[in-house]
């Protein structure tokens, strides 16, 4: 169940280095699914100020579904720090190698 008032959306980050290329027709992207998005909480401070605010997340993922490591791209430090620990329990699909990708979350009070 997903807390009222936060959504997340998994996009895909641009990483030539882990086998994402632009062709002259487009760009080809690896998506891996996800398997568990874990939603972060509001917390009580956020609540009590009523903030509201997009984080972008990076995640790596290693080729086993679990999540590697994890960077803030943006967004409020009071948000941010709640959605990456939602992001770090978060587990993707197995794939043949590691990958990037980047967890939108929203947050509304």
């Amino acid at each position: 169940m997903v807390p009222k008032g936060i959504t997340a959306l998994l996009m895909v980050a641009v990483s030539g280095a882990l086998g994402l290329h632009a062709q002259s027709t487009g760009t080809v992207v690896e998506r891996r699914p996800v398997k568990n998005l874990v939603q972060p909480t509001l917390p009580d401070f956020a609540k009590k100020f009523k903030l509201s605010g997009t984080v972008r997340i990076e995640v790596t993922i290693a080729p086993n579904g679990n999540v590697k490591n994890t960077r803030v791209l943006g967004g409020h430090p009071v948000l941010a720090a709640e959605a990456e620990r939602a992001a770090q329990k978060s587990t993707f699909e197995p794939g043949p190698k590691e990958t990037i990708e980047v967890i939108e979350f929203r947050f509304s009070s």
